[in-house]
């Protein structure tokens, strides 16, 4: 038992001893502007989940291929992938974010390269076995847990090396998450293309490929992330003397701030917010379809994703580098009241009543700029209130918000949708009422972001 314990405490040198937080550490004279790009390659990559939507059908269609038979997976199936996969990225993060702090951003990465790509692979065998609890385990379980290890390791360390800025610091970390399906929509409806045959979607050979392409990208991401060395900031730059409010120059330990009200309101505040976007999003190739039923088809659906993806990675850095001027709390207003007028207009631009596109289009990539803004903002919204020294933890933690409405988001849009089929709608009118209930959502948190106070001193640690 001791031999083994000395093991463990004495640094590795063994293959993957790279891995180790010390093989890490930046050397004087390193620019802080190297290590953005080293987030973005992950966050890129495991950014592919907001993609998901253009799999719905034709994984609804692997036994018909051309059309579903009975035998198929329904739409509200093969949506608790997603889901699943929601729920596993908050979980991991929330159950790892300790660990991460220790063990650092290297280790996190390469353990989430892994998790993401072998979830592809599992899913693979799902697909040509038909067996839908295949996928679940690979791209639900497995890939969902690389997500939520991928999501937080950058955040803690770009927040680190940029202390100046930390909206912008957290915007550069989680845009390429936001951005991640400008490339895997595109990508995987040209891979289920070239591989589709008249007895074969193609999509089980598409999971096979991205895996390996992303785990390949994934790793310059692992190999090119450097962490600070102690004591060092950025040149010319001081920490404030006088503390502003909401900001604070004190920490608070990760599992002190889970007992505060503070969290809490965080928690409903990002709850809220992904709940409505998330629902669209998940659902956005087939909503598209259905309201404007006869002149979008799934190229030009895909192509809607895509732009989604872009305006939900601009966002994230847009609105989080503009809560460094006007504040965070402030910017979430922003979303809430903005969002739930425009949430409550969407289902009127469709064919059955303006029947705009274009105003679709318009509204949908301004709500999904502010959901992937509420991502890259809650990060710097945590450190001003609970500091920066467990803030990959704290953050983990909160994400459990997102698993909830990872759940909460496509089974509001689908089994409400899917209610109202049943009960005389059509497919465009269905889509009313779940985006005004969306609308409501954002009130909530409006209610939740206007109570947010500083954390009382009670919660601080010592100063050493």
């Amino acid at each position: 038992m001791q031999s083994t314990l000395v093991a463990i405490k004495e640094p590795a040198h063994g293959l993957l001893s790279f891995l180790d937080r010390e093989r890490s550490v930046a050397h004087p004279g390193y620019s802080r502007w190297l290590v953005p790009p080293a987030a973005l390659a992950i966050h890129m990559c495991i950014g592919q989940v907001y993609a998901f939507s253009v799999f719905k059908i034709p994984l609804t269609q692997v036994l018909g291929v051309t059309k579903s038979l009975p035998e198929d997976w329904k739409q509200t199936q093969v949506a608790w992938i997603f889901s699943l996969a929601i729920v596993m990225l908050g979980l991991s993060a929330a159950t790892f974010g300790k660990w991460l702090e220790g063990a650092g951003p290297r280790k996190a990465m390469f353990a989430s390269a892994t998790c993401f790509a072998f979830g592809f692979f599992i899913s693979y065998f799902g697909v040509i076995s038909h067996q839908l609890w295949l996928i679940y385990l690979g791209y639900g379980f497995v890939g969902g847990t690389g997500l939520g290890l991928g999501y937080i390791s950058p955040v803690s360390t770009l927040i680190k090396w940029f202390p100046d800025r930390p909206g912008l610091a957290t915007g550069m970390a989680i845009m390429g998450f936001g951005g991640g399906a400008m490339i895997g929509s595109p990508l995987a409806i040209k891979l289920m293309a070239v591989f589709r045959t008249p007895s074969d979607t193609g999509v089980g050979k598409t999971f096979v490929v991205m895996g390996a392409l992303y785990f390949l990208f994934m790793m310059f991401g692992v190999f090119t992330i450097r962490v600070p060395r102690e004591g060092w900031k950025p040149e010319g730059w001081s920490a404030p003397v006088r503390e502003m409010k909401l900001v604070t120059r004190h920490n608070v330990d990760v599992n002190v701030a889970f007992r505060t009200p503070q969290f809490w309101l965080l928690w409903i505040v990002l709850c809220t917010n992904v709940t409505a976007g998330i629902g669209i999003l998940e659902q956005a190739s087939p909503m598209i379809q259905e309201l404007f039923r006869g002149s979008i088809g799934p190229i030009a659906a895909g192509g809607f994703v895509g732009l989604l993806s872009l305006f939900n990675m601009a966002g994230r850095f847009f609105w989080a580098s503009t809560s460094d001027f006007i504040g965070r709390k402030p910017t979430y207003f922003i979303f809430f009241t903005l969002g739930a007028v425009l949430y409550y207009f969407l289902p009127m631009t469709g064919a059955d009543h303006l029947d705009s596109v274009k105003l679709f289009v318009a509204i949908s990539v301004i709500l999904l700029s502010m959901y992937g803004g509420g991502f890259a903002t809650i990060p710097a919204y945590l450190r001003d209130l609970f500091g920066t020294h467990h803030v990959s933890a704290i953050h983990g933690r909160l994400l459990t918000a997102w698993s909830v409405a990872g759940v909460l988001g496509p089974v509001l849009v689908n089994y409400m949708r899917e209610y109202q089929i049943q009960h005389g709608a059509d497919k465009a009118g269905a889509y009313q009422t779940v985006l005004h209930v969306m609308a409501a959502l954002l009130v909530v948190g409006f209610i939740a972001n206007f109570l947010v106070r500083p954390v009382d001193q009670r919660y601080w640690l010592a100063e050493k």
